[in-house]
């Protein structure tokens, strides 16, 4: 009972503690990033200006109301002069000064398919935007996971340095007992003293980077750039489909060619709503109109007009602005040709990424031991005096970058999985 209780004690200690920081998963991290980042809420206001642009070009279909008020005031009463049989005489025809008002409503009934393309084009543009707004979330995504990797594979190659520094700082331990004892000469000890030194200065540089990877981090995440930082393990992701699968899902899932898609058909209906302004345009007005005049015996009128409108020459204005559009939309059809095989090789290459990583992994796991078990015989040795200073150093060395070799191999995994999730769209 008494056990149990400072158990739970020492727990909350931690807990409580201002250098306590619960590890952080890659997944809470992108929750994260996607709640906080600012370029992303900045694409969001795009597309919610997109969707207001649909609603206006929708708004076009429906009948349209205004109202309209004035006060006339004229130099002089206006008047009508007429002859009868000879005899000329002049009346007015209107106040000198007169209140007007007016209640319009005109409704489009044929517009050549202006309003009907250009709700099309609307479309697409918000359709684009959506699409473009869920990319950018992949994007965030990699950007995150990337700096995610970027601080575990620092931590690590710092634990990497600082156990160099330990192997050192115990071979050096040994040259200078052995020195002392007069078995080995003075320049083992200095040579093992430089060693360490060096060890040490990549330790402090190794640290450095840390934390710079880890403002890296946090900026990313919205947060203080100093904020404590403690992150999981990321285990690498298994691929059991053939490339050209991965391919195809790529071609049919990645954002880049759904936007430039639905950016080609926006343009093509903007042309074809350009073009329909050179056809006949009927609409529908009727409203009721007020003039304030003592000499007109109805002030007040109500009015019912179907007009209709047909530019017939324009000097090639309305063609040439179709033409110009169409060719934007050609010229995004090549871009799409372009980023089509550039996206096959993406995938491609992360592809290959994946199963190199895979094989690096097994390579580095057995050096790992190799280099333990060559260290090992020759401290031994040198202990013995049957190797010599440089034979331990380089043993040292050995173990270290077998050791960097594999984490790097593990880490590289990691983000061609993670490199390889994202170019098919998966992340």
């Amino acid at each position: 009972m008494k056990l149990s209780y400072y158990a739970i004690t020492a727990v909350l200690v931690v807990l409580l503690s201002s250098n306590y920081v619960a590890a952080e998963t890659l997944q809470q991290a992108w929750d994260i990033a996607l709640k906080e980042d600012h370029s992303l809420k900045a694409v969001h206001e795009t597309t919610r200006s997109n969707e207001l642009q649909l609603q206006a070009a929708k708004a076009a279909r429906f009948p349209r109301v205004s109202l309209g008020a004035g006060y006339t005031v004229l130099d002089d009463i206006p008047g009508a002069e007429v002859n009868f049989s000879g005899l000329s005489t002049q009346f007015p025809l209107a106040e000198r000064e007169s209140l007007s008002y007016s209640a319009t409503s005109q409704l489009p009934i044929y517009t050549s398919g202006k309003i009907s393309e250009s709700i099309k084009a609307a479309s697409a543009s918000l359709e684009a935007s959506q699409r473009f707004e869920l990319g950018k979330s992949l994007d965030l995504k990699l950007n995150v996971a990337e700096a995610y990797v970027a601080v575990l594979r620092s931590e690590k190659s710092l634990q990497v340095v600082n156990s160099h520094v330990e192997s050192l700082a115990s071979h050096l331990d040994d040259a200078k007992n052995l020195h002392q004892q007069g078995m080995v000469s003075k320049n083992d000890w200095l040579a093992a003293q430089v060693a360490l030194a060096d060890a040490r200065q990549g330790s402090i540089q190794m640290a450095n980077r840390v934390d710079l990877n880890k403002s890296v981090y946090n900026r990313l995440l919205g947060r203080e750039l100093q904020q404590l930082v403690a992150l999981e393990e990321i285990e690498t992701f298994e691929f059991n489909e053939s490339l050209e699968l991965l391919t195809n899902r790529a071609i049919n899932k990645r954002y880049e060619l759904l936007v430039l898609r639905e950016q080609i058909n926006a343009l093509t209906h903007q042309a074809a709503a350009i073009r329909a302004e050179s056809g006949p345009h009927l609409a529908l007005t009727g409203g009721y109109t007020f003039q304030e005049n003592q000499y007109q015996i109805h002030e007040g009128q109500w009015g019912v007009n179907l007009g209709m409108q047909w530019k017939i020459f324009d000097a090639g204005l309305i063609r040439d602005k179709a033409s110009s559009t169409e060719h934007r939309a050609a010229a995004l059809e090549r871009q799409y040709d372009d980023l089509l095989t550039t996206i096959q090789l993406q995938v491609r290459q992360y592809w290959l990424d994946t199963k190199e990583t895979v094989k690096r992994i097994k390579v580095s796991q057995i050096s790992i031991a190799q280099a333990e078990e060559n260290l090992a015989v020759n401290r031994d040795r040198y202990e013995n005096g049957l190797s010599t200073n440089t034979d331990v150093l380089s043993a040292v060395t050995l173990q270290t970058r077998s050791q960097n070799n594999h984490a790097n191999a593990v880490y590289d995994a990691v983000l061609a999985s993670l490199r390889l999730k994202r170019a098919v769209s998966d992340l």
